[in-house]
């Protein structure tokens, strides 16, 4: 009899940037274990995850032997994967294709790989936010239970049957610590997907690139959205003295959207630019890689994504004009710093 089609969430590091999804296959970490096959099951694993690594904690052993266990013995070809890649922001849902590979030299130190193509990639506010907190498990390797229909919909599947979901192993106990640094992440995840969510509901087009200028402001620069036709791409001015003669000369273009920007929209800026003048790109999306590259080679170029718009709005909310924070409506909190 077939097995049943199982779903499954990872998480891979923000520094593996674009390569999984360019070249068709998800991957994790532990590279002193080596080849995962050479363990039998997952006492065998704890055992040498306790070898290898003696620093670890007790109550992690048994997490990580599980996920180790399951990356190389039970994820089957033909499973789904769902992998939220936070330099993007996006959720990439693909198919597992083969077996598991353990390959030397991964430029990630990730050498335990699984061949996956790719179906679909979709921003994060394309899903519920419950669909969210779901798949930002602390655990590197999960299944994905309650919201599997909702991420199988957007790629044309149809979700698994109740009694196959029941099937799927148990998630393992995990230490407090581990659980205390995955509560921190889903609170900074959870409050970004909401600022962008709000973006996107209370405000238009125009109405960002005003909330933009208004940022710049709080971080004292003086600024002034362009006429809303014929500004070239430039969508906001902005510089340091009142009367905007002294260099530099901020060009910026706003796009309030979150799937990704492609290198001519970059390039659009750019033509803008003149003596004295510096490109400032601020999307709540994402960026191609042929624009990251643009960037790193024009040193009068900065792109600002939807995490890195967060991380300023929230620095400087406290200056924010009311009407922007009853748009956005947060309060301060404090949560625990364990990540080092």
């Amino acid at each position: 009899m077939a097995q049943p089609m199982a779903v499954w969430g990872i998480h891979m590091g923000e520094h593996v940037a674009a390569r999984p999804i360019e070249q068709g296959y998800v991957a994790i970490g532990w590279p002193e274990m080596g080849d995962l096959r050479q363990y039998p099951d997952r006492e065998a694993l704890k055992a040498a995850l306790a070898r290898v690594y003696p620093d670890k904690k007790p109550g992690a052993l048994p997490v990580d032997a599980g996920t180790l266990f399951r990356f190389c013995r039970e994820i089957r070809a033909g499973d789904i994967v769902i992998y939220p890649s936070k330099h993007d922001r996006m959720v990439n849902v693909g198919r597992f294709r083969g077996d598991y590979a353990h390959v030397l030299g991964d430029p990630d130190e990730y050498p335990n790989h699984r061949r996956v193509e790719w179906l679909g990639r979709f921003p994060r506010n394309s899903f519920s936010q419950s669909a969210l907190n779901e798949i930002g498990s602390f655990i590197t390797l999960f299944a994905v239970r309650e919201h599997a229909a909702e991420f199988l919909d957007k790629v044309g599947l149809a979700a698994p049957q109740p009694s196959e979901t029941a099937a799927l192993p148990a998630e393992p106990a995990t230490d407090d610590d581990s659980a205390t640094v995955a509560v921190s992440r889903q609170a900074e995840m959870t409050t970004g997907d909401f600022v962008i969510r709000q973006i996107m509901a209370k405000l238009s087009g125009y109405e960002f690139e005003e909330l933009v200028a208004h940022l710049l402001e709080c971080m004292d620069y003086t600024a002034r959205v362009t006429p809303r036709s014929g500004d070239g791409g430039v969508d906001v001015i902005a510089h340091r003295d009142k009367l905007g003669f002294e260099p530099p000369i901020l060009k910026v273009q706003c796009k309030r959207k979150t799937d990704q920007i492609s290198r001519p929209e970059v390039d659009q800026l750019l033509g803008t630019l003149g003596e004295g003048e510096c490109g400032l790109f601020i999307t709540l999306g994402s960026y191609s890689s042929q624009s990251i590259q643009l960037e790193r080679n024009r040193p009068k170029l900065r792109l600002i994504d939807g995490e890195d718009f967060v991380e300023l709005l929230l620095e400087h909310y406290a200056r924010l004009a009311p009407r922007y924070r009853s748009i956005i409506p947060l309060k301060q909190i404090y949560v625990p710093d364990l990540q080092g």
